[in-house]
């Protein structure tokens, strides 16, 4: 289930942000613990889809509600198109938890703003991230080469629109804790 990052998340949050395996493909950092805790509690009130802003949201186990993961969404300045991008902590990966997620918040998106577009962005040698995105129904619609972190790779872009009919798996109602 998609909710709210909090405080009490700091020690599960930390846990997947620290490591080097999950950081890899990632555009941010790990922090310091005072800096993470800081972070978590913006996240806590943030608007929700100001465009032209990223917020990230919670990827909780429905289960108990423990973290387990988190979605960045950015919703673009002029709130035609979204981008998102994703983080699953090792243990609860391979699982679906993620294609869920990301289905809910692609479905919220269309939902909740005007954008007609959603993008993510993956590694090639991603191939975990590919595979989800195409799950969820979305397609590659570019192909650049650069630079992350240090390193020459290969990104693919891959969207859907609210006129190809939203994303896939419809597995359950879209909420938001």
């Amino acid at each position: 289930m998609l909710r709210r990052l909090a405080a009490g998340d700091l020690h599960a949050f930390q846990g997947y942000r620290h490591d080097a395996k999950v950081q890899r493909y990632q555009g941010w950092q790990p922090l310091q613990d005072s800096d993470a805790l800081a972070f978590l509690e913006e996240m806590a009130t943030a608007p929700l889809f100001q465009r032209g802003q990223w917020v990230q949201i919670g990827i909780a186990d429905a289960r108990d509600g423990a973290l387990i993961g988190d979605i960045g969404i950015c919703t673009s300045a002029d709130g035609e198109s979204a981008e998102i991008g994703f983080t699953v902590c090792p243990q609860s990966q391979g699982r679906g938890h993620g294609t869920d997620a990301v289905g809910q918040a692609i479905r919220l998106l269309f939902e909740c703003t005007a954008a007609a577009r959603i993008v993510g962005v993956a590694d090639s040698r991603n191939s975990a991230s590919i595979r989800l995105l195409e799950r969820v129904g979305m397609r590659r619609v570019a192909t650049r080469h650069t630079v992350f972190n240090g390193e020459p790779c290969i990104e693919h872009t891959y969207a859907v629109s609210r006129h190809d009919g939203g994303c896939r798996p419809d597995r359950e109602e879209v909420r938001m804790e």
